[in-house]
């Protein structure tokens, strides 16, 4: 049994509370709230542990937005003099200490943690002290390679972000072709591996295949468009992405394989199918 995360537990008996559940062991209980009337004592029941209000272990059938060892974009939902307590979507409240705070939280706002078990008292808490929970030592990413990354924070070299929910990882500035906000949950692809250890990311791969899909996808366009669209190299970069999400780079790349197969011209206009 691990507290702060799923388990799969066996049904021991019922009282008039709940469920009694055996975590290895130890009797925990699911509050009667959770028991629908054809569960019976030798089922199991896969349930997320966690303490109550009074520090003992309960099971409940709620899901959270996180679990320890993870990093999660959550809301405020109120401060006391001691920290703040964060909606993670459970009734028990997620507790950030002021000293694990990065920057002073105040209701209502939201926040990237990480959430883990502290040391001295056993609690399932929170920090957005982040720093000290990503790892910077990677192991075997190959460039290209495919990545799941959580927005960070901005830097003035772009956005640091959180590579498969363990890793530092940044995003160039000069190579953002969208709107960012901290706690985007995006798919993106490995640039580069620097000596420290650190990757380089892109949202976007310009590889041929990436280029080869967008080129299908703006003949499409064209044809949906009734042959014709106003985009060039002149447009923007910013707009290219808001009518494609593509970079400009990978747009201009399909425009030339498209023009090379012969089945567009190109024009200060836009570009026309043939």
């Amino acid at each position: 049994m691990e507290i702060g995360h799923y388990n799969t537990l066996r049904i021991t008996g019922f009282t008039s509370h709940g469920a009694l559940l055996d975590g290895d062991g130890e009797t925990i209980l699911m509050p009667r709230k959770y028991v629908t009337p054809e569960l019976q004592t030798g089922d199991e029941v896969r349930v997320f542990v966690y303490l109550d209000q009074d520090d003992r272990l309960v099971a409940t059938l709620e899901q959270p937005r996180g679990e320890v060892g993870q990093f999660c974009f959550l809301r405020v939902a109120w401060v006391n003099k001691y920290g703040a307590f964060l909606d993670w979507g459970l009734t028990k409240d997620l507790f950030v200490p002021y000293r694990e705070q990065w920057r002073r939280m105040v209701k209502d706002a939201s926040y990237l943690v990480y959430i883990y078990i502290d040391d001295k008292t056993g609690r399932i808490v929170a920090s957005s002290k982040l720093d000290k929970f990503v790892q910077t030592q990677t192991d075997g990413y190959r460039v290209g390679q495919a990545v799941k990354v959580v927005v960070w924070k901005q830097t003035p070299m772009g956005f640091k972000v959180i590579v498969d929910g363990k890793y530092a990882g940044l995003v160039y500035r000069n190579e953002i072709f969208q709107p960012l906000h901290i706690g985007d949950k995006l798919d993106a692809y490995v640039k580069s591996v620097r000596p420290d250890g650190k990757l380089d990311i892109v949202l976007q791969t310009d590889g041929k295949r990436h280029v080869d899909d967008f080129a299908q996808q703006l003949f499409e366009a064209l044809r949906q468009a009734g042959g014709f669209l106003p985009v060039g190299d002149a447009t923007p970069a910013d707009e290219i992405y808001s009518r494609f999400e593509v970079s400009k780079k990978t747009f201009k790349r399909a425009v030339g394989s498209l023009y090379k197969q012969g089945v567009i011209t190109i024009s200060d206009e836009g570009i026309r199918l043939v």
